[in-house]
């Protein structure tokens, strides 16, 4: 492989990074540069809205890769450098220090940003956050620190707005949820798990209220609803979504469909362009369909794929998403893609350990796991080898996991 050869990554979150150091593995003798407008060396997300709130831990010990690995790998970290434009043609990049950089093989790890709603407001109120980067939790630290009455409003209640809730809580905080749909976690999973979570917080002291648009923050950080409700904050944390970050790839015309469009080889609409992780609008073979996902086994997964097409190695992404929450004493743990059910089955084997079982007819299709792991891997093995599970088995919390299959259909 040519060695005058360079590979340029737009975004240094987990698909970045991992691309990168997957192309050496894999080959790759040309050069590797990897942008970033984050000025902090590529860290850990998960624990923004967990430990890094709860213990101050630092980010210089959440590092995807120590900051030498990069300099042992020949891999060429900028940092606090944005990407102004693209010119496809002559195949480089334009940077906001007026430099250009040319490319032979061209990745976007672009990744989302936070979603700011349109609340009157809210671009002038004091100590509102997103959760979605390093400055982001030192401003919520800063804010908590020097707030007496540490009264915080949480828009959103998806799992980053309850993660947060529950962190902050542990800290002392007085903690309100504002969910715009009838339940927490609406979009996101079924009733069942939606009231386990409502309940976990309430029993931990977390108010809750649901069907809660917000409509306006006032000057003193009061938080008002189209109901008539208002409700006081020093803090207020939105976490309503995101928005996938595709100005760049529109800017060069690449296909974009809910994310940046991309083959099961991670290859965009356009030649020697590739895309990786939360940014990717991608086929699973597995679900027949395709899919836009934020999650961290997305990211790297793709990344190792990534890195072998670009090097030669013709490889096709196929797997099984999984995700994880943690909160409080709790952690769920999420495989599969249970959309389009038809049938559930729940097996509870104690009041915080339980599963939920999601089935398409006989299908599996996705496990929702609560303290409960043996249950999430298994499930794994069951969604890969397509089993046939006995339902009526599976609901009684005496039987064996490993003894529920019926028919193993591989």
């Amino acid at each position: 492989m040519s060695h005058d050869k360079t590979c340029v990554v737009i975004g240094a979150s987990h698909a970045g990074v991992n691309l990168a150091f997957a192309l050496r593995k894999e080959g790759w003798q040309g050069k590797i540069i990897l942008f970033d407008k984050d000025t902090n060396l590529p860290y850990h997300r998960p624990p923004l809205s967990k430990k890094y709130l709860e213990l101050e831990d630092s980010i210089q010990n959440n590092l995807l890769k120590p900051e030498e690995s990069y300099t042992k790998d020949n891999i060429n970290l900028k940092l606090g450098v944005s990407i102004i434009s693209i010119n496809n043609e002559e195949q480089s990049v334009s940077l906001d220090d007026d430099s250009v950089q040319h490319y032979d093989k061209l990745v976007f790890a672009t990744g989302a940003s936070a979603f700011i709603p349109p609340i009157k407001g809210i671009k002038e109120a004091k100590n509102v956050f997103s959760l979605r980067n390093a400055d982001d939790v030192e401003g919520i630290r800063k804010a908590f620190n020097t707030s007496t009455t540490k009264k915080v409003v949480v828009i959103g209640g998806g799992y980053i707005g309850l993660e947060t809730a529950a962190s902050l809580k542990k800290l002392g905080a007085d903690v309100t949820i504002l969910e715009r749909e009838e339940r927490i976690l609406a979009r996101v999973t079924t009733a069942y798990l939606s009231d386990f979570f409502s309940e976990l917080h309430k029993t931990n002291g977390v108010s809750i209220f649901t069907n809660k648009n917000v409509t306006e923050i006032t000057d003193n950080n009061t938080v008002l609803c189209d109901d008539g409700s208002s409700y006081d904050a020093n803090i207020i944390i939105v976490g309503v979504g995101i928005r996938v970050n595709t100005e760049l790839a529109a800017q060069i015309e690449l296909k974009i469909e809910n994310g940046i469009y991309v083959n099961t080889k991670t290859e965009t609409s356009q030649k020697d362009i590739y895309a990786v992780g939360d940014c990717t609008y991608h086929y699973n073979s597995l679900y027949d369909r395709f899919v836009r996902l934020e999650s961290i086994q997305n990211a790297v997964d793709q990344a190792k794929i990534t890195a072998k097409n670009i090097c030669g190695i013709e490889t096709e992404y196929n797997a099984i998403p999984w995700f994880w929450s943690d909160q409080y004493d709790i952690k769920l743990q999420i495989v599969g893609l249970a959309d389009g059910f038809d049938d559930l089955v729940v097996r509870k084997e104690a009041e915080k350990k339980f599963s939920i079982w999601y089935f398409k007819g006989k299908q599996l299709l996705a496990v929702d796991s609560i303290n409960n792991a043996k249950s999430y891997v298994l499930g794994t093995k069951y969604i890969k080898t397509n089993a046939e599970i006995d339902k009526i088995e599976l609901a009684n919390p005496k039987s064996d996991l490993k003894s529920i299959v019926a028919i193993n259909q591989n």
